[in-house]
């Protein structure tokens, strides 16, 4: 069993924003593979079915970003998946905007939300398909950027980087982890 984790912030204020790229990417995979989230928990909502032949499930956290690590504990604990068979899907202000990159380890980099889940599981050794979002202008807040979402240019640039997480997803699946970084970074 496969463990798919997209991180974002809940609620609709949050929805279109780029905090939430982790979630749009598990939403497009959910809405092609036909799995619907629809086992809601306190911490996260669920959705189970198969992939590539793989069973997998995929979990959107219901805490905010910087508490991620709270869904994890409880999803690692519930559906006793080893930390090879984990893959966090989320947002890098690092990455320029568009492009993704896929590593089987490291640290959360600033990013709050996998600092949390590093924490919460003691581990840096949590395969991850990171999505760049890009940095802010000199003169825009950090927060307000994340939170913020996309200008009409960028729509199109986030939506490939969407698609090409969601097939780099779906890869990691068929052909492994290692196969999918050599591809996609």
């Amino acid at each position: 069993m496969k463990l798919i984790v997209g991180l974002g912030n809940p609620g609709e204020r949050y929805a279109r924003s780029r905090h939430n790229v982790g979630f749009m990417c598990l939403d497009d995979i959910g809405s092609r593979s036909r799995i619907r989230f629809s086992d809601r928990r306190s911490t996260v909502v669920i959705g189970q079915g198969t992939i590539e032949g793989e069973q997998v499930v995929l979990a959107k956290p219901r805490t905010f970003m910087n508490n991620s690590g709270e869904a994890l504990s409880y999803l690692t604990t519930r559906f006793h998946v080893p930390l090879s068979d984990l893959l966090i899907v989320y947002d890098d202000m690092d990455l320029p905007l568009g492009r993704i990159r896929i590593r089987p380890t490291g640290s959360g980099a600033g990013q709050k939300g996998m600092g949390s889940i590093i924490a919460a599981l003691r581990s840096r050794d949590i395969p991850r398909v990171r999505i760049g979002i890009g940095r802010p202008s000199e003169d825009v807040d950090e927060i307000k950027h994340v939170l913020g979402g996309f200008t009409t240019e960028e729509r199109p640039l986030i939506a490939e980087a969407l698609s090409t997480a969601r097939d780099a997803v779906m890869d990691v699946l068929r052909d492994g982890l290692e196969w999918a970084m050599n591809r996609y970074n």
